[in-house]
């Protein structure tokens, strides 16, 4: 089984972006993403009402890191400090060396290319650094743009669960990516 030390906070670095931790002074920037109708159409999580509401998501992705049980980074462009999205392992079974990736970016920041940046980025210590067999990504089927990011990233599309979440007053079909390291 894997153990995860995520002490002190491993602070990544992209092309644009630097990939730090999350704080209490994001709550706000964190508010705007995590309120945003559009952002949120395809996460089965409520809309944050509050920046109060965005701190309590901040105080568990924190809680997860001090476990070392999961791990999450806040993503601010070099040219302009400020949170612009998060990224990073937001379910891990380590007795499997296996993780979720999850991302959500401020859409003024959309197709820009950023995400797959931060992706990568984190896609590479989850294998090198985490010891991670595979990584798995859970898309809603209606999510289009989310998927072609993710197979951009070389994931395969493993499996297409019908009715799989209750989400929005709906079911919504559901599709699991994974991508293997083939360093091993």
């Amino acid at each position: 089984m894997l153990t995860f030390c995520f002490d002190p906070f491993p602070v990544l670095h992209t092309n644009r972006m630097i990939l730090r931790q999350l704080t209490h002074e994001d709550a706000e920037a964190y508010f705007q993403i995590r309120s945003d109708e559009q952002v949120m159409e395809f996460i089965p999580r409520p809309l944050a009402k509050s920046p109060a509401d965005a701190q309590v998501v901040i105080d568990l992705i924190s809680a997860g890191i001090d476990k070392n049980e999961t791990i999450n980074w806040a993503l601010e462009l070099k040219t302009k400090p400020g949170l612009i999205g998060v990224c990073g392992y937001v379910r891990a079974t380590p007795e499997n060396h296996r993780a979720e990736i999850g991302y959500i970016l401020n859409r003024h920041y959309h197709r820009q290319g950023l995400m797959q940046e931060a992706l990568e980025k984190i896609i590479e210590y989850g294998f090198s650094e985490m010891n991670l067999h595979s990584i798995e990504a859970v898309i809603m089927y209606r999510n289009k743009a989310s998927a072609s990011l993710i197979e951009k990233c070389s994931f395969v599309k493993e499996a297409h669960l019908k009715d799989y979440q209750y989400h929005r007053q709906q079911f919504e079909d559901t599709c699991f990516f994974s991508r293997l390291n083939t360093r091993v």
